[in-house]
């Protein structure tokens, strides 16, 4: 499947230790049913094979991580705080074993958070705060009192992706037609994001910023016009 390609060529970044995720957007670019993209996600989530992000990039934008590779990345961060010799690190076994598995919603009420730690010891407080701490959790700003999945030191990510879109747009907008060929702009390092450039080629194209189009001489990249 074409998640899976993508998961395999995530770029490496250095000095951010972030598991590998899609974006839903750079998943519409490879496939043109959206509704189907949509039905399948939905299938392997229920599977408990995957799980979806709302980002907090100011976009609507989700990121798609394999359980497999989120529940490493949970470990990695709980590895550090043991060595920090941080307390309430249980609570990080309930919410694997409890929450991960029973709520698949991008977010989840502060109540039902409490009901599903519960069934694996007596909660406080200090628990929440540790999954906060971590990365797993961000408090909703419209309310409180729900929280939105996360994915732990995802932050410098989400700022490369979004100064990552603006540097490519900037640079097609700059050129006579507002296009290029896709062969040269691969080619093309950005200078602001850590991620390269076919990552954000696809997101752009699957959120309909850009389109491709076919010439005798190859495939072109063009700014979608408003």
């Amino acid at each position: 499947m074409a998640l899976q390609m993508m998961r395999a060529q995530f770029p490496r970044i250095e000095k951010v230790s972030v598991q590998p995720f899609v974006l839903r957007s750079q998943l519409y670019s490879s496939l043109k049913d959206r509704t189907q993209v949509d039905r399948d996600l939905e299938s392997l989530q229920r599977d408990r094979l995957l799980r979806i992000f709302k980002l907090n990039s100011g976009q609507d934008d989700h990121a798609i991580m394999f359980i497999e590779d989120y529940i490493n990345q949970i470990e990695r961060v709980v590895r550090r705080m043991e060595e920090k010799k941080q307390k309430y690190l249980i609570v990080f076994e309930w919410f694997k074993l409890h929450v991960l598995q029973s709520k698949l919603a991008t977010s989840i009420g502060h109540q039902e958070l409490w009901s599903l730690l519960s069934l694996g010891g007596k909660v406080k407080e200090e628990h929440i705060s540790q999954l906060i701490t971590a990365g797993l959790l961000i408090r909703q700003l419209i309310d409180p009192n729900m929280y939105w999945f996360s994915i732990p030191n995802i932050g410098s990510v989400l700022k490369g992706l979004s100064q990552g879109r603006k540097e490519l747009l900037s640079f097609l907008n700059r050129r006579k037609y507002k296009e290029m060929m896709l062969v040269s702009l691969e080619k093309k390092r950005l200078q602001f994001s850590p991620m390269d450039m076919r990552f954000h080629l696809r997101d752009l194209i699957g959120s309909g910023h850009l389109k491709t189009f076919q010439t005798p001489t190859g495939l072109v990249v063009r700014i979608t016009k408003d």
